[in-house]
């Protein structure tokens, strides 16, 4: 099933930027008249039929839609602190979308390596992945701040858990999704870890440290099997 992206949808007719039409019309050759599938990024597949096969901006009229295309039933937000080797966090981004995620929040630690990330090339690439594996939503790409600042602005009402390596008592994310709402954050710190100030912050605001189990697992490994779980448990 091929899938094109869209989010500019007005009276009925579907527009596609020049990337996307050229993909249509010059790479895969679809001509007006062509059936073609386009998601609009928040969850609406739209079957419609291509009216101006244009590589530069084509058109399409829209036929039927269906709403919450390849959806999942939870709200997940994964605050993961960006690696030093970028590609490694792009594979997480790439993998968390094809796995499900709502949105994905670049945080800076107190010991992170990776201090500057640009979120452009980023939004490419969840577009790109939620089309391959279907899905009618992008995941939303957050501006990045501080773990602190997200700690703080966490909502109260979501089930908040933060990976940290410490000794104490942990909880396993499938524990921890019996009877929650289905609103979840999930932190994952730097290669250092986080510091023992940002731990204990997060821990006094309501946060709840989970184990991923007994591997030491690398920043995007750790994100990727989280996403992983609250898939699986749902």
């Amino acid at each position: 099933m091929e899938l094109f992206f869209s989010d500019v949808i007005d009276n009925g007719l579907i527009l596609l930027d020049q990337e996307e039409s050229t993909h249509c019309v010059r790479v895969l050759r679809h001509r007006a008249g062509d059936e073609i599938s386009v998601i609009d990024g928040r969850g609406t597949l739209y079957c419609c039929i291509l009216e101006n096969a244009d590589p530069k901006g084509a058109s399409a009229r829209v036929v039927s839609s269906e709403p919450g295309f390849g959806g999942h039933p939870y709200h997940l937000t994964m605050a993961v602190c960006p690696t030093k080797n970028i590609d490694r966090f792009e594979w997480f981004v790439e993998k968390a979308t094809e796995i499900g995620v709502d949105v994905i929040a670049p945080v800076i630690g107190e010991r992170s390596e990776r201090k500057v990330l640009k979120t452009e090339r980023l939004e490419r690439i969840v577009r790109s992945a939620a089309k391959q594996s279907l899905k009618g939503a992008v995941p939303t790409i957050a501006a990045p701040c501080s773990v602190r600042d997200f700690i703080l602005a966490a909502p109260e009402s979501a089930l908040k858990m933060i990976c940290y390596c410490f000794d104490g008592n942990k909880s396993t994310i499938k524990e921890l999704l019996e009877n929650c709402s289905n609103d979840i954050y999930v932190l994952i710190g730097p290669e250092g870890d986080f510091s023992p100030e940002e731990a204990e912050l997060a821990l006094s605001r309501g946060w709840k440290p989970v184990t991923l189990g007994k591997s030491r697992l690398r920043t995007e490994t750790a994100a990727l099997v989280a996403v992983a779980q609250v898939y699986s448990a749902f």
